[in-house]
């Protein structure tokens, strides 16, 4: 089973350790776009910082922001399991599991960037910031220029197993899974139920959207769960008390699953 997430807005520092060396990060064959989009971004810095902070879709008080990505090939680096910091992997809680799930992260997850294009969660990358929304000088829109090496990566990453897919759609635009291999990829859309009037309403959550995905896929490496089929995932994840239901889905497009769950 593969497992695609979203990068975190949140960065920590990455401490010691050693500098960025994209020879040692997975997925090899994303060197050559990884290598232009960090020179651009580097590129950026040098701009009017009006202009950097704009082209990012930073505010007026982010500057620390830029002065991070002015150093990227010399800053320390740390897993990208430690890097990403925001609500998704606070659920996680990646540094808490038991030795075997941490290992299943390290094989199963995929973290999809702006910068990286994929990383797994013990590629040591510097912290950063550039959003898949991101204006970089030279590059064009970020998630056209990811395509065409993301799509033959993540499918042989993918296998022949089943793919839980819990990107944000800014990120699914980078690559989406096609044919054979979008029947074994499930869409998760997290929805929360509750009564009104007696009468039984849902609605699309937002930022606990991220929490749930992270106490998700935290459920499944800690069970162990190997699916070897989309169909198997769905019924993994109803014996770990899910409520999942899925939708119609046009041919050759992705599954898609709603969670519905009726706390926050």
């Amino acid at each position: 089973m593969l497992i695609l997430l979203p990068p975190s807005e949140g960065k920590a520092d990455a401490g010691a350790g050693r500098r960025l060396d994209l020879a040692r990060l997975s997925l090899p064959e994303l060197n050559p776009v990884r290598e232009r989009v960090l020179t651009a971004l580097t590129a950026l810095t040098a701009e009017p910082p009006e202009t950097a902070l704009a082209a990012l879709g930073l505010g007026a008080g982010q500057h620390d922001e830029l002065r991070r990505n002015a150093r990227l090939t010399r800053a320390a680096t740390a897993p990208a399991g430690r890097i990403y910091t925001g609500v998704l992997y606070e659920a996680l809680e990646l540094g808490t599991l038991p030795p075997t799930a941490q290992r299943a992260a390290g094989r199963q997850v995929l973290v999809s960037s702006g910068l990286w294009g994929a990383v797994r969660l013990t590629d040591r990358i510097p912290p950063y910031r550039c959003p898949i929304g991101a204006r970089l000088p030279g590059t064009g829109a970020l998630p056209a220029l990811w395509r065409p090496a993301l799509g033959p990566a993540l499918t042989a990453a993918a296998g022949t197993g089943p793919v839980l897919d819990l990107r944000s759609g800014a990120y699914a635009a980078a690559w989406t899974p096609r044919g054979e291999l979008a029947g074994r990829t499930l869409t998760v859309r997290v929805l929360h139920e509750w009564e009104v009037d007696g009468e039984r309403v849902r609605s699309v959550v937002s930022h606990f959207n991220k929490a749930t995905k992270g106490r998700l896929v935290r459920d499944l490496l800690v069970h162990g769960v190997r699916p070897r089929t989309a169909d198997g995932l769905l019924t993994a994840l109803r014996d770990l008390k899910y409520t999942v239901s899925e939708q119609p889905s046009a041919s050759g497009r992705p599954r898609q699953v709603d969670l519905v769950v009726s706390e926050l």
